[in-house]
């Protein structure tokens, strides 16, 4: 009897030096995967963040002296951010249009990847066409799109002849439908996007559950309803978090098309920080404003994201705890400016 638990102990050994090999080999991966991320994060991001901040907490423009001088004027620029109007107005444009952006590239880009999912001949020549537009540089679109959006161009005379009706809205100069044009653009330029992350989650999807539903007599409809979508969750998570925020941030194609305009129709969050920066040499302004509007949203929905795309299970919970935690540091520096003038 001790020979026997001698050896199955000695042929554990061997089983337990191969796993705690494999999970150093992991870690391993790991960290050469993420040193350059964190490396670039550390030595050129933070540095720019930091700068930031010191110019949200300082007054200074391109006029006066040092940056390094600059006064210190505490929570004002904040107190100012949060009673300007026109930022508050930024904030609403650029959420509708990264919402209705977002879910265009997704509608589009799912119905693309449900096409495209399974083998078929000619697929390769598809998968390329539909990527192309991602790969064409945002300025060229919004150049090319400009001598098409004309009243009399080539998009208004094409829908014409289709519906068999004049239509001739004036793409580039009606602040109504101006945003909708831009977010028009956004969705083609990268419904691709989308579509790359979802197909990859549909190929990915496991054939065991789909034959076992089939056996089982299920529709196709319930199969894509009951097995595929509950599959593609974290997928379908990613591809909009990603694309959402990549649309707060969109900047090209509205500059090069309207700079703002018609009016202030077009005046998103990013442009109108780059206006009161870059036109205005409002500087302390202008990191105030993108101090206030990002940083607290990308965190938040930063770390939704590794918690939901981890199987945390307490995923929901955590995430309430962060959004408690943010929403209290925003109430908090909100107070703090409305009361600033009164605490001085």
């Amino acid at each position: 009897m001790a020979v026997d638990v001698l050896s199955a102990g000695k042929a554990q050994l061997p089983s337990t030096a191969r796993s705690r090999s494999r999970r150093l080999a992991v870690r391993h991966f790991k960290l050469t995967l993420l040193l350059p991320l964190i490396a670039l994060f550390a030595f050129l991001l933070m540095p720019v963040l930091l700068l930031q901040l010191y110019f949200s907490f300082h007054q200074w423009t391109v006029y006066l002296g040092s940056w390094s001088e600059a006064d210190f004027v505490g929570l004002d620029l904040f107190q100012e951010v949060l009673t300007d109007p026109r930022f508050g107005w930024a904030v609403v444009r650029s959420l509708a249009f990264a919402t209705s952006s977002t879910l265009g590239c997704f509608v589009f880009g799912f119905l693309l990847a449900y096409l495209m999912y399974k083998p078929f001949r000619g697929q390769a020549f598809f998968y390329i066409i539909f990527i192309l537009p991602m790969l064409t540089v945002p300025v060229v679109v919004a150049y090319t799109a400009e001598m098409m959006l004309y009243q009399s161009g080539p998009i208004n005379d094409l829908i014409s002849k289709i519906i068999g009706v004049d239509f001739k809205p004036a793409w580039l100069s009606n602040p109504d439908i101006a945003l909708a044009a831009v977010a028009l653009l956004e969705i083609w330029n990268w419904t691709p996007f989308s579509f790359i992350i979802l197909l990859a989650g549909l190929s990915a999807i496991p054939k065991e559950p789909i034959e076992a539903a089939e056996i089982l007599g299920a529709s196709k409809w319930r199969i894509f309803w009951e097995v595929q979508l509950p599959l593609l969750r974290p997928v379908i998570f990613l591809a909009l978090v990603l694309r959402f925020l990549e649309a707060m941030a969109e900047f090209p194609k509205t500059w090069a098309l309207f700079q703002g305009g018609p009016g202030s129709a077009t005046e998103t969050l990013p442009i109108y920080i780059f206006m009161t920066t870059w036109q205005y040499f409002q500087i302390s302004k202008g990191g105030a404003r993108g101090s206030n509007a990002e940083l607290a949203f990308n965190a938040t929905m930063v770390i939704f994201g590794i918690f939901v795309l981890k199987g945390d299970a307490n995923a929901g919970a955590w995430y309430a705890s962060m959004v408690q935690f943010f929403i209290g540091c925003s109430f908090a520096v909100g107070m703090m400016a409305l009361l600033w003038p009164r605490l001085k």
